[in-house]
């Protein structure tokens, strides 16, 4: 039996990580598996980000969460609901970071730097990180999660691939964002 020492998965990131991991099996396989997949997914990622901000767009829930400006960015806020248009200057700086994030999850290492990434990924949506007044409700966040997922799936299942490496990069990217998910909920636990 693997000893767990559950105090340190609060702790430490990097033990955490790799215990989620180990526990969902998410191997080097995985990894290569995603890394495989870019070629086929980058031409598709801007229509993946649109339709994303679509769903957003279409819940006041979701959509507000764009009003407070983001820590870092230039762009002139919205006054209002009715004012944030999806080609507005801050959600199309928005859009840039998902675009950067779907592109990191099919090129990079997944080392502690791309640990301490997909963290933060969770951390910025919480007054934690950035703007206070940034504090997007973890349902929110679960259900932009799930339809992140759905979505990657569903663009999987089109690319044509052989069945058996469709089957590996569904699999691999269903524990990849079953991990991105533990690293946003963990920002909610406090």
């Amino acid at each position: 039996m693997i000893q767990i020492n559950e105090p340190l998965l609060e702790s430490d990131l990097s033990y955490r990580f790799n215990y989620l991991a180990n526990f969902m099996h998410f191997m080097p396989e995985d990894v290569a598996a995603i890394h495989a997949a870019a070629p086929s997914l980058a031409p598709l990622v801007p229509s993946l980000v649109d339709a994303v901000y679509d769903q957003l767009h279409l819940y006041d829930a979701t959509w507000r969460h764009f009003l407070p400006p983001q820590h870092n960015s230039t762009t002139t806020p919205a006054n209002s609901l009715e004012e944030l248009h999806p080609n507005h200057e801050v959600i199309l700086f928005r859009k840039q970071h998902l675009t950067r994030y779907l592109t990191n999850l099919v090129s990079k290492p997944y080392d502690g730097k791309m640990v301490e990434y997909l963290d933060l990924v969770g951390k910025i949506h919480t007054p934690k990180s950035g703007n206070s007044k940034i504090n997007v409700p973890l349902v929110q966040m679960n259900a932009l999660l799930g339809f992140v997922s759905d979505a990657l799936m569903n663009t999987i299942l089109g690319l044509g691939l052989n069945r058996p490496q469709e089957i590996q990069t569904l699999r691999a990217f269903n524990k990849l964002l079953w991990l991105q998910n533990d690293l946003i909920n963990r920002h909610y636990s406090n």
